[in-house]
């Protein structure tokens, strides 16, 4: 695996501007110390820990923990969890997002055939959302992209998710098509969208 480091400050928050000043992030790889804090931000962010289904989110959290300590633990070529960190004073390093990227397959029961880089579980914290925190890591695995040789990043976004979708369209990523699932539409759950974004690198880089 690649041993790479991104020093980055925020972007354009909608915060004062003494904060603004004063918050920093740093994008690296996540190591097994992470896992703990990578499963509560992403299971804060997908699943509800009130109503019917809040006794489930101690349950959900250790199965997002398990499935990334077995996905860091054998890591698959061209695979990687990336994380943000407050690197501020007040911060002490404390974990603020994550996101995965890593190769799939367009029949993804077999391994062959044409692959793809693919963008999952980016998730932040809810204190520091609107901080330009998911946008970093968003631009960093544009980077990965660049190094392993790939231009096209995918992702799926829910079709109810307007900040989501708003964010992604803003850097660049266009509606590749909208999934169609007779389950989502009797369960009344939003669609899932499938977005692309071509990569134009600079050749003289």
């Amino acid at each position: 695996m690649t041993s790479w480091f991104f020093d980055s400050s925020h972007e354009q928050p909608l915060t004062s501007a003494a904060h603004q000043a004063s918050q920093q992030f740093q994008i690296r790889a996540a190591t097994p110390t992470d896992l703990t804090a990578i499963s509560q931000i992403i299971a804060e962010s997908f699943h509800s820990q009130t109503g019917f289904w809040g006794w489930a989110f101690p349950l959900l959290r250790l199965g997002i923990y398990e499935d990334f300590r077995n996905r860091l633990s054998s890591p698959a070529p061209h695979h990687i969890c990336l994380v943000a960190v407050d690197t501020t004073i007040t911060g002490a390093n404390n974990l603020v997002g994550t996101v995965e990227l890593g190769l799939r397959f367009q029949d993804s029961w077999k391994q062959n055939g044409k692959s793809f880089l693919y963008l999952s579980n980016l998730a932040v914290d809810q204190k520091y959302r609107r901080n330009g925190v998911a946008s970093k890591l968003l631009l960093s695995c544009e980077t990965l992209c660049q190094e392993w040789g790939f231009k096209d990043l995918y992702l799926h976004v829910l079709e109810d998710n307007h900040q989501a979708r708003q964010l992604y369209f803003k850097l660049g990523y266009k509606m590749y098509k909208v999934e169609s699932n007779w389950n989502l539409f009797f369960l009344q759950r939003s669609r899932q969208i499938f977005l692309h974004k071509h990569l134009n690198f600079d050749s003289s880089d």
